[in-house]
């Protein structure tokens, strides 16, 4: 897939016809009613109406069109190029093979099976959630978390339900993990990566999510942390992870001028966004919105406000 900047069309406002006119009586003066004043003639270096405030003008004498090319790095993203690289290879394997994987393996497994499938496996993440409260100092979010825990392994079958976030116990999933607990403390989240298997990281979450895929094995037990179960655990996992985002993965790369950036920027604020919820600064994100990558188990959507551009001249020459 190439994944070519959307072109940003040319909007034109027309004038509505006025009321029909009136026919006087015989004799009677005629009276006319002034147009209203065409728009002026954009200036020769003005940019085309709908264009970006700060876009390059179009054209020049010889006719050459000026690109504004993607920085080599930014602060923050030092190897931008190479995580770019490495985002549009991943979105051609998505497209190539798990995207129509997991469209076939929505067709072939029904929903509720699904849903169960996602319960139970974040059912066995509580602890390490109900651990990184305890390190954050939050006693109360750690012992809501063991009260989920305990609920859903019991009245809901081992975690296939999510009975806790319903009546009368209103217990709802919340995100945790190392990561979090080292932004709580302060740690910045250092370079951007964008790495195959892994998706959209950061320096400290790539360290903190290892920590956690370290530990959930031992604080599961057997028979959860035997590769005969991670592996397929992980696949089904990733497959409806990518489900979940099918319509806000094609909106984001149908509609973003740069996909890549669109996702990077959306992965960081929402990762800030949870930190800033453990110091108590907004509310928690909604656990159940996809946020991250396709094809990785970790989901992402990334909201694409409708470009409206305003036209107060008109282009020499027409359009």
């Amino acid at each position: 897939m190439s994944l070519a900047a959307l072109p940003l069309a040319l909007v034109l406002s027309t004038m509505q016809a006025g009321a029909e006119p009136v026919v006087p009586p015989s004799g009677s003066p005629i009276r006319t009613e002034q147009a209203m004043p065409a728009l002026p003639p954009c200036p020769a270096n003005a940019p085309l109406p709908g264009a970006p405030a700060d876009a390059p003008a179009s054209l020049d004498q010889g006719g050459a069109i000026v690109v504004t090319a993607r920085p080599d790095s930014e602060p923050g993203d030092p190897m931008l190029q190479l995580n770019a690289q490495s985002f549009e290879v991943v979105q051609d394997v998505d497209e190539a093979l798990v995207g129509p994987v997991a469209m076939a393996y929505k067709d072939a497994v029904p929903k509720p099976v699904r849903h169960g499938i996602r319960n139970f496996l974040r059912n066995l993440t509580e602890p390490i959630v109900a651990l990184n409260f305890l390190l954050q100092l939050k006693p109360g979010k750690a012992a809501e978390t063991v009260g989920r825990f305990a609920i859903n392994s019991t009245i809901g079958i081992g975690g296939l339900f999510d009975v806790a976030k319903r009546d009368p116990f209103k217990l709802p999933y919340r995100r945790n993990g190392f990561a979090n607990t080292l932004g709580y403390y302060g740690v910045e989240p250092g370079a951007y990566l964008f790495l195959p298997l892994i998706g959209p990281t950061t320096v400290r979450d790539l360290v903190g999510g290892t920590i956690d895929g370290l530990l959930l094995p031992t604080v599961a037990g057997a028979p959860f942390n035997d590769p005969y179960f991670t592996l397929p655990a992980a696949t089904l996992s990733a497959l409806q992870g990518r489900i979940q985002i099918d319509e806000q993965l094609n909106a984001l790369r149908n509609q973003s001028g740069d996909p890549y950036m669109a996702a990077r920027d959306f992965y960081l604020k929402r990762r800030q966004a949870e930190i800033d919820a453990l110091k108590g600064r907004v509310q928690y994100p909604d656990a159940d919105l996809p946020f991250v990558n396709p094809g990785t188990g970790r989901t992402m959507v990334v909201p694409v406000a409708p470009v409206t551009p305003s036209v107060n001249c008109v282009p020499v020459g027409g359009l």
